[in-house]
């Protein structure tokens, strides 16, 4: 009798995280992930379009191919301010983002927001930078109501996060210490290829 040798156990290093960005395909609600920090939905009639602005040309070539992903053309253009504004245009498809994020036209996290890996990928690369004691995750600044849901969805997926006031170089989520740094780039994949190695987390060793 043959005796055949069992599987290996799964290598836990190389489990998918069930928030981390290869859990699912691109989808529209990953864009919740801009709105989140400082991006911005509006509605025209039955459309929306997304847009942010970004303070580096390399963020917008990383967003306008993760837009593409999504089935959206965008467009940039410099703001005179060394920052570049990130677009849509205004399509359809964005009329439930839109929808789910606006409240008399002002934004604000809809019921049961979270957060997975692509979302918190889509904000690390818009609004993502980093300090002496770890990464930041900026915020917008008029969104001040809700920064605390925000924080909320944070701590849901292993990231619990200090507030860094505007005073201090914010408003921004900081996420410090080595395991959370770890879980962050757990989630958030593999560094594009155009952003700074100091911006992104390294690969758990």
């Amino acid at each position: 009798m043959s005796l055949t040798r069992p599987d290996p156990p799964p290598d836990p290093v190389r489990q998918l995280s069930l928030f981390g960005t290869e859990a699912a395909d691109p989808s529209v609600a990953d864009l919740a992930g801009l709105l989140a920090g400082p991006g911005e939905v509006h509605r025209m009639g039955r459309t929306a379009r997304l847009s942010i602005a970004v303070d580096a040309a390399w963020r917008v070539h990383v967003l306008v191919g993760e837009l593409a992903q999504r089935g959206f053309a965008a467009s940039w253009e410099p703001t005179g301010d060394q920052r570049y504004a990130v677009r849509t245009s205004y399509v359809t498809t964005l009329a439930p983002l839109a929808t789910a994020w606006l409240a008399g036209g002002v934004k604000h996290p809809p019921t049961h927001f979270h957060l997975n890996g692509r979302r918190l990928r889509l904000w690390l690369a818009a609004a993502g930078s980093a300090d002496e004691s770890g990464l930041l995750l900026r915020l917008g600044g008029d969104d001040q109501p809700w920064w605390p849901v925000v924080r909320a969805a944070l701590a849901v997926v292993g990231l619990p996060a200090a507030l860094l006031e505007a005073e201090a170089g914010g408003p921004a989520y900081r996420i410090s210490g080595r395991r959370r740094l770890a879980r962050l780039a757990e989630l958030v994949g593999d560094r594009p290829p155009t952003a700074p190695p100091a911006l992104w987390p390294p690969p758990p060793a």
